[in-house]
């Protein structure tokens, strides 16, 4: 059964559950996109973190990338040691956890889903990641996300060079093939 509780309060209490002490905040303005959140937040791109909900074996995962970086789902696959990835359609992701893409949140879920984390996010002091809905963000170190997900931290992107403006989507948007 689906948690109907705030997604934003779902958010702040899994984060006070794990010992982490950072504020959400709040704005008028969206963060749907990576180009939207590094307006809303005051920060560069690839300071925005996507956070991404994929099925690896049909089980979920989350990956959580630099605003600027594309998840390489082979690399993914490599990794896992799965047969398949492949990206969760939005409606998954809402029905399991509430969160509705463009707010979804590297917390916060029903059960802790395993985490990889884009090595190259741990070049910043902060990201900053949607906190439950398109509105809602918080900062967070590298190092604390890693903390607070469980997740390890390796080469998942693909290579290729980042996107100028880059607006394929918003902390948890990756767009569907």
């Amino acid at each position: 059964m689906k948690d109907l509780r705030d997604p934003v309060q779902k958010v702040r209490e899994h984060l006070e559950e794990v010992g982490c002490s950072v504020a959400i905040h709040v704005t008028d303005d969206t963060i749907f996109t990576v180009e939207d959140a590094s307006r809303a937040v005051g920060a560069p791109p690839e300071e925005i973190l996507k956070s991404l909900v994929l099925f690896a074996d049909e089980r979920p995962v989350l990956a959580l990338m630099s605003g600027i970086n594309r998840v390489d789902l082979k690399k993914i696959k490599r990794i896992l040691n799965v047969r398949k990835v492949k990206m969760a359609p939005p409606e998954w992701v809402f029905d399991y956890s509430g969160f509705k893409i463009g707010g979804v949140p590297p917390v916060g879920y029903p059960e802790r889903l395993p985490a990889l984390l884009d090595e190259d996010m741990f070049s910043y002091d902060v990201v900053w990641a949607a906190a439950g809905t398109d509105h809602a963000f918080f900062p967070v170190s590298p190092d604390e996300l890693r903390r607070i997900t469980g997740g390890v931290s390796g080469n998942i992107k693909k290579d290729e060079p980042p996107l100028e403006n880059n607006a394929e989507g918003a902390p948890g948007a990756e767009p569907l093939p």
